[in-house]
């Protein structure tokens, strides 16, 4: 019964944005080729994006390297939101001022738009394959949304999907199953990119 509803979840990071974000960079679009070579032989009739372009473009690419491409579709609760905002008292002392710092410019209306959205990214992509859902999916997104998911997995604090540290096109794959907690296997892998592709999107401080 639990191999039968076995379920993996690939998050993928868009490719690299141009500027404007109306679609890729030269990179982005090599990227998302590799993203989809990486890809391609799993069995997946849809790919799952979000609705701004960065990310639909990067689904289509994704898309075209699939012998049978699948059919794409489109969902906010894929895109790009802050997930959670948590309180000053939510977050350590150490880090406090770190994350007030990044959130600053997120209004209240904001906040609760994205609390909605990501209460709903759980309900509608992560855990089993039970209820019709497939053993695998895969999810165009963005940071926010896969460390979200992420801490969610690992039964974090809310706020700990803080800091959103994935590649452009960086791969992450979340295992569930019935009878075990989920599994983070591949957090932002990067070896299906050449070298040259690697750790875009990413603080330097962080690049390895």
């Amino acid at each position: 019964m639990a191999r039968t509803a076995t379920r993996l979840l690939y998050l993928a990071r868009h490719a690299e944005p141009e500027e404007d974000g109306a679609g890729l960079t030269s990179s982005g679009a090599r990227q998302a080729e590799h993203l989809g070579r990486r890809l391609a032989s799993l069995p997946v009739d849809q790919i799952t994006h979000g609705p701004l372009p960065r990310a639909a473009v990067t689904a289509r690419v994704v898309a075209a390297q699939f012998e049978q491409g699948p059919s794409l579709v489109e969902e906010e609760t894929a895109g790009d939101y802050v997930p959670h905002l948590p309180s000053r008292d939510e977050v350590p002392d150490a880090w406090r001022d770190l994350v007030a710092s990044f959130l600053a410019d997120v209004s209240p209306d904001e906040g609760s738009a994205g609390a909605r959205l990501g209460a709903r990214a759980i309900d509608l992509l992560a855990g089993p394959a039970v209820d019709g859902r497939p053993p695998v999916d895969v999810v165009i997104t963005h940071a926010f949304t896969i460390g979200w998911l992420v801490r969610h997995a690992l039964d974090a604090p809310a706020w700990r999907w803080f800091p959103p540290s994935q590649c452009h096109a960086g791969l992450t794959v979340i295992r569930y199953e019935l009878g075990a907690p989920p599994s983070v296997v591949v957090a932002n892998d990067m070896t299906h990119l050449p070298a040259d592709l690697r750790w875009t999107g990413f603080p330097d401080r962080l690049r390895l």
